[in-house]
């Protein structure tokens, strides 16, 4: 945005043939608070722009597709909550056409919730003063309030989400807000616990149905939404495999089914009787995420473990286990259905089995 007019930016390398090529574009004129080229948005100039730079340059067209559904797979988008509730007069409730553009890219219910949860935190700091006149200043002033409350790394990073979606993606002004710091990555090993207290938890279930439910989450390192996913016909018993259908990035994977769960599972199946879900709640309803980690934390309580253990804790023990056991890590990303390797590296660092054999100097 320069002079409240929506411009095309154009951020190069230096390039002799580019800068010429540049020079040749309609009414070209370079900014010097973005550091960058720029000629008017219009569809027009945008076509100019591709058959200019066509076999010379590659192009970031992303900026421009503003509109396109993140996800094309997500549950139906409710946003009716937001409107039905009832807020105080002086409360400061987030604009339409932030709704719009969420329900439009369809991003997920969770997401949905906690974007405008923020967003609202973040204009309700601000009451007075119009959106429009709201400034990179201010943005960094609430957001340091944020820092000397204590808050996590990963809420302040969602308030900074919330935040640029409304500039970047609401109002379309991409290179507005790129500058705000975000908070250094943390980088925390992963809670392993041992095949024993896996086993121990699975033994002081409270019934069948939990019982399957922490065998799955282990064996097949499932995340808990995806076990909650899980259609019977997702169970592949004569393949021994359990299918993962849009897990984490919209994705599709196979994972491995263990022979005892599977003896588990039938046995739950004949008592339980699902209709849909492999797991359900009342009404045939698909089963609650906080009763997956109540089951998960009450066994492990029952079973004498001091740590706190969760459904992603399962998860990281099979991934950890698996490594422990020879197992490929190419083949444990795919099992885990990881994007890149190195999500999964870090299971080398608290894998025990590269330690075996070294000597350690006390000894």
């Amino acid at each position: 945005m320069i002079k409240n007019q929506k411009m095309i930016g154009i951020k190069f390398s230096p390039d002799r043939l580019i800068q010429s090529l540049i020079k040749g574009l309609p009414n070209p004129k370079w900014s010097q608070q973005y550091n960058m080229a720029y000629i008017e948005n219009t569809k027009e100039n945008l076509g100019i722009i591709f058959n200019t730079f066509k076999g010379v340059a590659w192009i970031n067209y992303n900026r421009f597709l503003t509109n396109k559904p993140v996800n094309t797979h997500n549950e139906n988008i409710d946003v009716e909550w937001f409107r039905k509730r009832k807020t105080t007069p002086e409360y400061r409730v987030c604009p339409e056409e932030y709704l719009l553009k969420l329900e439009l890219k369809k991003y997920a219910n969770n997401t949905v919730r906690t974007y405008v949860s923020f967003f609202e935190m973040f204009i309700n700091y601000y009451k007075e003063k119009e959106l429009s006149a709201i400034n990179e200043s201010d943005i960094r002033s609430f957001l340091q309030t944020l820092v000397q409350r204590k808050v996590s790394n990963s809420y302040l990073n969602q308030a900074i989400n919330a935040i640029k979606f409304y500039y970047e993606v609401v109002l379309g002004m991409p290179n507005r807000y790129y500058e705000i710091e975000r908070p250094r990555k943390e980088s925390k090993l992963p809670k392993v616990i041992s095949k024993e207290e896996v086993l121990s938890i699975i033994k002081n279930t409270n019934n069948i149905k939990h019982r399957c439910i922490v065998e799955l989450l282990y064996s097949a390192g499932l995340r808990r939404s995806e076990l909650l996913n899980l259609k019977i016909d997702d169970i592949d018993s004569k393949r021994m495999l359990v299918m993962v259908k849009g897990g984490k990035g919209k994705k599709d994977r196979q994972t491995l089914l263990s022979k005892s769960t599977l003896e588990d599972l039938r046995i739950y199946f004949k008592e339980w009787k699902p209709q849909e879900y492999l797991f359900e709640g009342r009404k045939a309803s698909k089963y609650g995420a906080e009763s997956v980690l109540n089951i998960v934390k009450r066994a492990a309580v029952k079973a004498g473990i001091r740590q706190t253990v969760t459904p992603h804790v399962l998860r990281h023990s099979f991934a950890t286990h698996l490594l422990e056991s020879g197992v490929d890590l190419r083949q444990i990303q795919v099992l885990l259905g990881h994007g890149s390797s190195k999500t999964t590296e870090i299971y080398t660092h608290v894998a025990t089995h590269t330690f075996k054999d070294i000597k350690n100097p006390l000894d």
